[in-house]
């Protein structure tokens, strides 16, 4: 597999970002985590077209209530390699390379923080691997089978990606906040591990992988996760924020079919749209902070 790595100078002074970066290989790719604080685990995994930049506003503010805050760079994202061709990017090889990881580095009873394509690979984990975890934070997620309609934002969001000739990845992440206004180093910091276009090959494969029609090739792995997820009693908290039209409304489904989701005082957090860690990144920190000291 033919893979591309982000040089290391494009990743120098980022705002708010001072965290030493590790590395785990990962079937022979570089795979970049950031890992912070001593405690329980909290494992945050981003989305599409983020990185680990995006829980800048969120990491020192676990460390600080005693817990490890590991945020890993999706394959072909951040600071992680990039496998150059679209072909080589499946569902089921983001799930099995975070596992890979999961085990390289030892990570055990694990919270999971899941937004975007973050709970999609997620929550086919903890379905996977419901030993490893102890608890789950979903928020702007969902974990699609193609048996029912995705949204009309998402349809636009999917044509849109497939059809812009460039990709600007700053801005894409830009539009989805709903109350920060992010500065043009930011936009920057999320253009970063992408110095051309031949780098995005994953940020163009992403939308195509969800699920959207029953025979879909991951549909059937997906609608097993489901049946494990209808098992699992352990404690399991939706925090959606309420101005995101892609997931709007997804957690129905979660709240009413996980166990361990029954009786939990799920949250919608004001003023919060896709890119939730953006617009609402300490408030959600210490969303997660309290649930793990009290669940």
């Amino acid at each position: 597999m033919k893979a591309l790595r982000t040089p290391d100078e494009r990743f120098a002074d980022l705002p708010q970002f001072p965290y030493e970066p590790r590395y785990a290989d990962v079937d022979g790719l570089r795979l970049g985590y950031v890992d912070e604080g001593e405690g329980p685990v909290v494992l945050m995994l981003h989305g599409e077209p983020t990185w680990s930049y995006l829980y800048r506003k969120m990491i020192p503010i676990l460390a600080d209530a005693g817990l490890r805050a590991v945020a890993p760079d999706l394959v072909g994202f951040g600071r992680s390699d990039k496998p150059a061709s679209r072909t080589d990017y499946t569902y089921e090889r983001h799930v099995a390379w975070m596992k890979v990881l999961v085990d390289a580095i030892g990570l055990d009873d694990i919270t999971l923080f899941g937004q975007d394509w973050g709970g999609l690979i997620g929550l086919r984990l903890v379905a996977e691997n419901p030993d490893r975890f102890a608890r789950v934070v979903a928020s702007n997620t969902g974990l699609p089978t193609g048996d029912g309609r995705v949204s009309q934002a998402f349809e636009a969001w999917r044509e849109t990606s497939q059809t812009v000739p460039r990709m600007p990845i700053g801005r894409f992440v830009a539009g989805g906040c709903a109350t920060v206004k992010l500065a043009d180093e930011e936009i920057a910091a999320y253009d970063a591990p992408f110095p051309d276009e031949s780098y995005k090959e994953g940020a163009r494969q992403f939308p195509v992988l969800v699920p959207t029609s029953p025979d879909d090739p991951a549909a059937p792995a997906n609608r097993k996760a489901w049946e494990s997820l209808a098992r699992f009693d352990k404690p399991f908290l939706c925090a959606f924020g309420d101005s995101d039209p892609i997931t709007r409304g997804a957690d129905a489904r979660m709240r009413e079919v996980i166990p361990g989701a029954k009786g939990q005082e799920h949250v919608t957090v004001e003023g919060a749209g896709h890119f939730i860690q953006e617009d609402k990144g300490p408030e959600l920190a210490r969303i997660i902070a309290e649930f793990v000291a009290n669940r």
